[in-house]
């Protein structure tokens, strides 16, 4: 220890003096103890205001933990009757300190021996009650104040608001509000906060509108508040108008402001100004870096993210976290996992909410050898007992082709809620695996999990894909009659589907002319699906004009039409629709398949040249179709709907993307393995014939993820029962 932070030496001589000097220079509980041991040595005049003194000292230690305030209880314990002024200052300094139940103990023995209590002892003991979240005690606090007539007080009155707005009875703040004689700019304060923490932000803006008419200037921490609730609500307009009120009333824009603005305009997507403002700030603060990242890969500028992610010298978990997430929801589930590796190389330990984007990132990827190494590192981390990760585990092994494996988790799971019935309907459904899916749903009801909304959707999708059109309709009239379930758009879609894919056109059409809810853009897309799928040419193109009205930019229903023109030989529409895309902007979604091998994963795009070994994938692919062709294969152009000549259009459809994974998955994985594919489109008809022939001549099992299904392929025979 240094000499200049030693306490002078306590001798024979010692006295009040050199006591109260000794205390100042004590940090730690062993100095306090000695110096305790020298008052007590002093005349017994002196000890009082020496303890006093003592016991504030030891409650301000630096990092005060529980040893050093159990020390002050018992000094206080033996301390007979302190004056109210020193026993309300100690039930301040317990208030504040990191165990504030303690302050309880101080209160309850000043009220068992009779010491004074009054109208300052109250906000101490009602603020303990805040921070420890003790309505009960709260409560039994209130009412020994409105017995004692101190209920009244601005400063009682205001304590007691922030503890039931701390406790989450935010009705019962607002009548206590409500009966104020005297609020000030602190009590709007904690009311407005209130309705924010309780998730009621409309309420927190109506609020301070009426602060505003009762001529209470806001402060920065109210402005921040009230941006902060604008954020999210997603209520630009309004956080608009508070950045322009800051700016008339030239209010001072300090560093916890600025964050708010910021991260008021990020939540909302308005990046433009959000980053204007970003650039201006100084030092940049995490929790803004953080509102940055997210708000870029919200609208899909995940290079943007990552520009703030790498600028930023210091990270914390919160903002590994949003980055990770954000390429898991940007469709760049690869570059989520290898941040994720990244993450652990400089020692940053993952949380829940880091795994469960990482899981989400694997589901996405739909690797199962990734999948099975991230499930081994959640177990070995202890992450495997919490709800919401077994439920993800669920989706993950669905996705990745492993349906036996999502069981597993599921059967080994201790406790279920609805999310984890509706995940493993909803693996089931699109495995096509409509027995076990409605199976589980009735097992479900069974043990008395109610189905919820998004419940219904897994079993109509499990319906629709297994055309089960009269069980579909059952279940659909059950969610009103037997569940009170709310009708939403996705299940009216889910019904178009269903009678789309069984070529019940008119009834699809009826449903949607006669439904309640506006057809959106997922309604007509079921229909304008299905009207492609079964050549209905006129009913196709009615649809996806009806889309192209509610979204005019939508690729899916612009490729359709001019789809649905080459069909026809309507080649000068098709040239006009691909103007249309080509001067908006629009491009139609490229196929693309990624197969895993050796915990490697590998992209390819149609007819593809930038595979290491694209030679010999070539190479297979000729020998492959030459296997076929002696088996019976011949490749189906119908989907090729560009003017060309015969011979390019087999070109075209032998170099789609799934055709090349599936070469690249027999040049290199072990013979008889399993081979698995995702595509992010659906399969083409073709492409389907031709897996179909490939697990019969090379006696191979391939699983196939398209876009809205998984098709198993084993000896000639697809699970779609070609019905997909």
């Amino acid at each position: 220890m240094s000499t200049l932070t030693r306490p002078p030496l306590i001798t024979h001589r010692t006295t009040s003096t050199t006591v109260l000097t000794s205390l100042s220079y004590c940090t730690t509980l062993t100095h306090l103890k000695q110096v305790h041991s020298q008052i007590l040595k002093l005349p017994q005049s002196h000890h009082h205001s020496l303890l006093y003194k003592l016991l504030l000292t030891s409650l301000s230690l630096p990092a005060t933990n529980s040893s050093s305030i159990h020390y002050a209880l018992s000094v206080f314990s033996q301390l007979p009757s302190p004056p109210p002024h020193f026993s309300n200052k100690f039930l301040r300094k317990l208030s504040r300190s990191n165990c504030p139940e303690n302050a309880f103990l101080v209160f309850v023995k000043m009220l068992m021996t009779g010491l004074n209590v009054d109208r300052f002892s109250f906000p101490p003991i009602i603020k303990a009650a805040a921070r420890m979240e003790g309505l009960f005690e709260g409560m039994q606090v209130h009412g020994l104040g409105a017995k004692l007539g101190f209920d009244s007080d601005p400063f009682v009155q205001t304590g007691l608001l922030g503890m039931y707005a701390a406790c989450g009875r935010i009705s019962d703040a607002r009548m206590l509000f409500d009966k104020m004689s005297y609020r000030d700019v602190v009590t709007w304060s904690i009311m407005i906060d209130g309705y924010c923490q309780s998730g009621l932000f409309d309420d927190a803006l109506e609020l301070f509108e009426e602060m505003k008419r009762s001529n209470v200037e806001p402060d920065e921490m109210i402005l921040s508040t009230i941006l902060s609730a604008c954020g999210r609500a997603g209520n630009l307009s309004y956080g608009k108008v508070i950045h322009e009120l800051i700016i008339e009333n030239n209010v001072v824009v300090d560093t916890h402001l600025q964050s708010a603005l910021v991260t008021m305009y990020a939540s909302c997507g308005c990046m433009d100004i959000a980053n204007e403002l970003f650039d201006k700030m100084w030092p940049k603060n995490l929790v803004v870096a953080t509102a940055m990242v997210s708000g870029y890969s919200r609208i899909g500028r995940i290079k943007d993210a990552r520009m703030i992610f790498d600028q930023m010298v210091e990270r914390d978990l919160v903002f590994w976290s949003a980055m990770i997430s954000g390429y898991a929801e940007s469709d760049q589930p690869l570059e989520a996992l290898k941040l994720f590796k990244e993450m652990q190389v400089v020692g940053m330990k993952p949380d829940q909410v880091t795994m469960l984007s990482v899981i989400s990132a694997c589901a996405h990827l739909g690797a199962l050898d990734q999948a099975k190494w991230i499930h081994l590192y959640v177990d070995r981390n202890r992450f495997g007992g919490y709800l919401r990760v077994n439920n993800a585990f669920i989706d993950m092994y669905a996705k990745c082709g492993s349906l036996e494996r999502a069981r597993e988790v599921f059967d080994k799971m201790q406790s279920r809620n609805v999310i984890s019935w509706t995940s493993m309907i909803n693996a089931f459904a699109v495995h096509g695996d409509a027995s076990n899916a409605l199976s589980y749903f009735n097992q479900m009801k069974h043990e008395n999990i109610e189905p919820n909304g998004v419940t219904f959707v897994g079993v109509l999708y499990a319906c629709s894909h297994a055309g089960l059109v009269e069980e579909g309709k059952k279940i659909f009239a059950s969610m009103i009659n037997e569940h009170s379930i709310t009708l939403k758009h996705e299940h009216y879609g889910c019904m178009v589907d269903l009678f789309g894919r069984a070529n019940l056109l008119r009834e699809a059409l009826e449903l949607v002319e006669t439904m309640p809810l506006a057809p959106n853009v997922v309604i007509w897309g079921s229909l304008m699906a299905a009207c492609q799928v079964h050549g209905e040419i006129e009913l196709g193109e009615f649809a996806a004009k009806q889309l192209l009205r509610l979204e005019p930019d939508h690729d899916g229903a612009l490729v359709l039409l001019s789809n649905i023109y080459a069909k026809e030989r309507r080649w000068q529409d098709v040239g006009e629709i691909r103007q249309v895309m080509k001067q908006r902007g629009i491009f139609k979604e490229k196929g693309c398949s990624r197969i895993e091998m050796n915990n490697e994963v590998h992209e390819f795009l149609m007819a593809d040249r930038n595979h290491k070994q694209i030679n010999q994938i070539y190479q297979k692919l000729d020998e492959v179709v030459s296997e076929l062709k002696l088996a019976g294969y011949a490749p189906n152009t119908r989907s090729v709907l560009v003017d060309l000549e015969e011979e390019e259009k087999n070109e075209v459809v032998l170099w789609h993307s799934e055709k090349l994974a599936l070469c690249y998955g027999l040049l290199s994985g072990a013979k008889g393995s399993c081979i698995r594919i995702v595509k992010n489109l659906r399969v083409c008809e073709d492409c389907h014939a031709f897996i179909k022939l490939v697990s019969k001549v090379y006696g191979r099992e391939i699983i196939v993820r398209d876009r809205t299904r998984f098709h198993h392929y084993k000896d000639g025979v697809c699970s779609c029962k070609d019905y997909w």
